[in-house]
């Protein structure tokens, strides 16, 4: 048991992620100073940026997150742990949401014969959040999209596709309803 137990504090110390499941530096994310060190590893992070306890980012060396954004509690960025794979992109004065979730991959299920579980995963695609976007509570981004500058998506909604400049999507799939 105890050799159990170093084995998993090593693991949460050398880990590229972050969140509730890794006790080791989950705590750091309360205080501003250890905060903002601790995404450091992030690919970018700015000195503005907040990353909430609560939020989740697994492989956070493949994560950018620009100024004056904020990640909240229940939010899951999930960038491609592999060695050629893509991550999330988030640019400026973007406003996210409690509970958002971004996923570069997505598991391939088209042979019938074999579980899904066993037919591995699909070919990454990065995610980009655009300067001034706003995605509402509980959204999910799926891989490929780009939300484009001054867009919002509604709170709930699941983006399969790409939002354009300054619009309102909202659904599930997301759909333009508005124009600004």
């Amino acid at each position: 048991m105890l050799s159990e137990f170093f084995k998993r504090v090593k693991f949460w110390k050398n880990t590229d992620r972050l969140g509730p499941d890794i006790p080791y530096t989950h705590w750091r994310l309360y205080f501003k100073s250890t905060m903002i060190s601790l995404c450091k590893k992030n690919k970018y992070f700015d000195d503005t940026a907040e990353f909430r306890p609560g939020a989740y980012a697994i492989v956070c060396s493949k994560i950018c997150i620009g100024r004056r954004v904020v990640i909240r509690p229940n939010t899951m960025l999930f960038a491609d742990p592999s060695e050629n794979g893509v991550g999330i992109i988030i640019g400026g004065d973007v406003s996210i949401g409690s509970g958002v979730q971004m996923y570069v991959q997505n598991h391939r299920f088209n042979n019938t014969a074999i579980p899904i579980m066993d037919q591995g995963d699909c070919m990454s695609k990065k995610i980009v959040l655009k300067r001034g976007c706003w995605v509402g509570a509980n959204v999910i981004i799926l891989r490929g999209v780009t939300i484009s500058e001054n867009a919002v998506v509604g709170a709930g909604s699941v983006v399969t596709k790409s939002i354009p400049d300054k619009v309102v999507a909202v659904g599930n799939p997301a759909r333009i309803i508005r124009h600004l």
